[in-house]
Order: C-alpha cells, then structure tokens, then sequence
C-alpha cells in the first residue's frame, strides 16, 4: 500500500546536508516573500503572541514572529494550517491527484490563493534544496517521521516543529496537531476553538449512536497480507473518539509502530463488534479477504459487521488524513455505515456512501 510505504520512507536518513549549508545562505529574509503564504488569511495573528516555544522531540523551537511562508513536511499539516486561514508555500505529498496536496474537503479554505507548490518523498526523506528555495520561515513536521538529522538539518534556514515526543511517529492526535500548530501560528484561540467545533460533531455521533458506547472495533487494510493500525494511528482514534475500544492485544502486538502486519494466528484481533477494512477496491480485494477460510470464518463477516472503505477515494484519503478539516467529512459518511454494521441484525447491510 503506498501510504505504508511511504511512511516507511520517511525515516531514512537526508543524504544532502552539504548542498544545504550553501543553498540555506541564498534563502534570504522571509520578509520578501510573496503573499502566497498569507493570501487566505482572514485575521492576522496577535502580535502579543511571539516569541512562542513549542516542546517536540527533539526539544524545542523557539518562532519568534508571526510566520508567513510555511512549509508542512508533516503529511497532514496543511489541513490545520489552511483551517486557521493560511496557505502554506509548500505541502508534502502522501496520497497524490489533489493539486496543492490540498482535498476538496478543504479546497474552501485556499480561496482564490495559489495552490501551494507539492514536495515529494524521494525515498530518503524531505526535499532539503526544494524547501530551502521556497524560502520558509516555518517548517511543521507534526504528522512525521522526523529524524534527529533530518531535523538538524532543515533547522539551518528555518525553525522546524517536529513531531511530539510522548506519540510515536505518524501519531499525533489532530486535536494536537491542531492546538500546536495554532500556537505555532500564533492563533491559540482560533485553533482550540476549530477542535471544540468537531468534537461536538463527535459527541453528537455518539448521542445518537449508543451502541458505539463499549463496542469493539479495529481498522486495517490487507496490505502484505493484513496489517492492523494500533490506538495511535489517527485512524483507529476515529473509531475511539465515537466510542468504539480496541482491542486489547493489539497495542502489545504492534509495539512502538503507528501499525503492523499481523499473522493468520492472530486474526482473532479482526473479529470485534466492527471490522473497519481501507481496501484497494470494493470488489476483487473484499472478495479476496472473504476467500481467506482464517477471516472469512469470523463472526464479524459472517453477521455483516464490516465496513468498507476503497483507499484511493476521497473518503478513504480523508480517513487516512484524519485532520480538523477532513473528519466532518468522514463522520458524514462513517458513521451511517458504522450504525448499519453493530445495529445487531445481520440482514442490515453497510451501504456506500452515495459520494
């Protein structure tokens, strides 16, 4: 699965520390920079707010004004950075055919601004000379798998807010990642306000689904086999945040990963109140999981307790961003499907959302 691999790719190590030193001397000031950073920006942020200092894992980064050309290395950073009305310069690519790196649920928030410009994963992490020449003077790396030396060296022409240290990497929860990158932007207010916005969504879901209260249920994807996300993958906190638990080996199993292939042995971690499977297609690999006698046996399948949600949409890329901007969108859609799959009745069956 791309996003598994690219996630894999993002811990290698920077390979081009000395082209650097020389292209961060041509960075220049950040006050030169073109208004592509801050076209969208509907309020300014509070003068009062700089100098902050945000804690990470590699310790501490220090922004001493406001930023206004931001580069997100994070691979879902954008979203927050856009719901608290900026546009950053560059955005990092993860799930491809959205112009900017930027999905429709968000696309109101770029306004008429230029689209930012799109990094790759070379395979040896951020594109050091790429960033450099946009000239940043923030880089966010929250939704990341930062290396201390890929830190140290984008440190050198710009302040760099790596990923928390208390998660393990690809683990930030959104409301983190939301709050943080609100203080790093100096809209604190804005950016706890944009996450009691969706919790809501969240606790009206749950209102008025009480079956989800103590159910069980677990994401996963049949890639190289079957690989399961852990509780702190964003996208097994999806099903935690409307009530759902986990079960509980799993986090034993996956160790200090954000998920892991599991053995036909333990499929048993599969059959819970909910089986929530991102698959290739909605055909050929649910057909394929089926056939497999070990899953295909379970009690989850045999009483239409699955939901299926194809990886490449627009639903499933906003289930693997899971941001302040895409899990309204998700919960419009997840939530009729979750409700159909632990309604108790075997004969209710989970529909597609119609977009």
């Amino acid at each position: 699965m791309a996003r598994v691999r690219r996630a894999t790719r993002l811990t290698g190590l920077l390979t081009s520390v000395l082209l650097l030193i020389g292209t961060a001397a041509a960075c220049g000031s950040s006050d030169d920079a073109g208004s592509a950073g801050s076209a969208a920006s509907e309020s300014s942020a509070s003068s009062g707010a700089f100098p902050v200092t945000i804690q990470h894992k590699y310790g501490s980064t220090t922004i001493k004004s406001e930023p206004k050309r931001i580069v997100t290395v994070g691979l879902t950073d954008q979203d927050a950075v856009l719901a608290l009305g900026k546009v950053p310069v560059g955005t990092t690519e993860w799930l491809g055919g959205y112009k900017g790196a930027i999905g429709p649920w968000a696309q109101d928030k770029l306004g008429s601004a230029a689209a930012p410009t799109v990094l790759k994963d070379t395979g040896t992490g951020p594109q050091v000379e790429k960033i450099a020449a946009l000239r940043p003077d923030l880089i966010l790396a929250l939704y990341s798998g930062l290396t201390k030396a890929q830190y140290d060296s984008l440190s050198k022409f710009a302040p760099v807010v790596a990923q928390p240290k208390e998660y393990n990497d690809y683990g930030v929860p959104w409301q983190q990642q939301t709050e943080t990158i609100g203080k790093a932007l100096g809209k604190e207010t804005e950016a706890r306000t944009l996450v009691q916005g969706v919790e809501d969504k969240f606790a009206a879901a749950k209102k008025a689904n009480p079956a989800f209260n103590g159910a069980t249920g677990v994401m996963a994807t049949p890639y190289e086999g079957v690989f399961v996300y852990g509780s702190q993958d964003p996208r097994s906190r999806l099903l935690e945040d409307l009530g759902f638990s986990m079960p509980k080996d799993l986090d034993k199993l996956i160790g200090d990963s954000f998920g892991a292939n599991i053995s036909k042995e333990r499929y048993d971690l599969l059959d819970q109140d909910v089986a929530v499977w991102i698959v290739p297609d909605l055909t050929t690999a649910v057909k394929k999981l089926h056939d497999d006698k070990v899953y295909g046996d379970q009690s989850v399948v045999k009483e239409g307790r699955e939901v299926f949600i194809q990886e490449t949409g627009d639903y499933g890329n906003a289930v693997s961003l899971s941001t302040v901007l895409s899990i309204p969108y998700v919960l419009d859609r997840l939530v009729p499907q979750l409700a159909a799959a632990v309604d108790g009745r075997t004969a209710t069956k989970v529909e597609q959302p119609a977009s």
